[in-house]
């Protein structure tokens, strides 16, 4: 091979080099972290979040419950197996929303606590819980999710509706699983009626209001709002975010900013 062919192969490998480089690049700089997350909720736009993730590189948190869902079975059945099973292959985080999205009604007598069922053999009925009884129902999930993709969540959950109590916090804590809320401006209101709170409000609201380090939820579908939040908010939200400096990452973390 001649001088002149080396020199050629030579820039060539470089240029390569070069344009390979630029393409694995984060795509903006950022100096401050927000962590998006989603709960369950009736699954409805549970493929239009996760394709936005992955179009932007984005991981996000997910706290699950079995709730039923726009198709009628349930969020953790196995006809959601394939989809839990890409989530996870694509490095997202994962934690429990208790198995039958136990509302917090109060605290009860000798360490035990009020909870009302949303779904499950007891949905609906306000019942006395142990520490032992609401440590099983926030496990189920992490066993479920084991079931569904081979993978244990992160010890992390979240009490349905935010509703908790130091007593409640404490069995999660004892059941060796960490309490996870939002920070306030991260309640990106997606389960709002759609008329006094419109799409662009929203986004406006939340691209201006969230801080770094906060923590922000919204819900894979809600039954009682008309307009759908994701598409419409979530895409736009991520590029002004981007636009404001902002990288995102998942849970747990020791954020100063988390609100418990």
């Amino acid at each position: 091979m001649s001088n002149r062919s080396i020199l050629a192969l030579t820039w060539l490998c470089l240029f390569s080099f070069s344009t390979q480089a630029q393409t694995n690049a984060p795509s903006h700089s950022c100096n401050k972290t927000v962590y998006l997350t989603f709960d369950t909720g009736n699954m409805s736009v549970a493929q239009t979040v996760a394709d936005i993730l992955k179009r932007h590189n984005i991981k996000a948190t997910f706290f699950l419950a079995n709730e039923k869902t726009f198709r009628g079975d349930y969020a953790l059945e196995d006809s959601w197996k394939p989809f839990w099973q890409m989530m996870q292959q694509e490095g997202h985080h994962f934690g429990s929303h208790t198995y039958n999205h136990d509302y917090f009604v109060k605290d009860g007598p000798r360490n035990e606590v009020f909870i009302k069922p949303q779904f499950g053999p007891q949905a609906g009925k306000t019942m006395l819980m142990s520490e032992a009884s609401f440590c099983k129902d926030i496990r189920e999930v992490d066993q479920r999710f084991v079931e569904l993709t081979g993978e244990s969540i992160q010890k992390i959950w979240r009490a349905p509706g935010g509703k908790t109590s130091p007593r409640l916090i404490s069995m999660g804590n004892l059941c060796g699983y960490q309490h996870i809320a939002w920070a306030p401006s991260g309640f990106l209101g997606d389960e709002l009626n759609s008329d006094k709170h419109p799409n662009a409000m929203l986004l406006e609201k939340a691209s201006q209001g969230i801080r770094d380090g906060d923590i922000t939820m919204a819900h894979l579908g809600i039954w009682s709002r008309k307009d759908p939040w994701a598409p419409a908010v979530l895409e736009s939200l991520i590029l002004n975010l981007k636009k404001r400096g902002f990288c995102f990452a998942t849970l747990p973390t020791n954020s100063p900013n988390q609100s418990k």
